[in-house]
């Protein structure tokens, strides 16, 4: 686990995805905010700092990937996750450090977002 507790804003318009997510990363520690829609990610976005965004791709007020720009814009550091349940899909939407279909296990998504924090810190640290 990762030294201080990170920040991640999960913004997924399904409730029981935000929920058992939601869960799983306060129990590794994390630091969590949920937003069911874009409007509402944004205005999250624009007052804290997040280490990790995991967006869902299909939001119902927009496209999770149009999240993307603003958060580069705001927080450039911030790990920037889609997710999406979409069978066809692009494999690479742009502005996003890693893409994952649903579902994903837990566990997986775990590692993912924990590698990409720790690869952040040694960039970091390097500069």
């Amino acid at each position: 686990m990762l030294s201080s507790k990170p920040k991640i804003l999960i913004v997924d318009d399904d409730k029981a995805i935000l929920h058992s997510l939601s869960k799983i990363f306060k129990s590794r520690g994390y630091f969590v905010t949920i937003a069911e829609k874009g409007g509402e990610a944004i205005k999250e976005i624009r007052v804290r700092h997040y280490d990790v965004a995991l967006v869902d791709l299909a939001l119902p007020d927009m496209e999770g990937d149009k999240l993307f720009p603003l958060i580069r814009e705001v927080s450039p550091k911030t790990v920037k996750i889609m997710l999406t349940g979409r069978i066809e899909f692009e494999d690479s939407i742009e502005g996003a450090d890693a893409f994952i279909p649903k579902p994903v296990p837990p566990d997986k998504l775990l590692k993912i977002i924990e590698s990409k924090l720790i690869m952040n810190r040694k960039q970091e640290e390097r500069v």
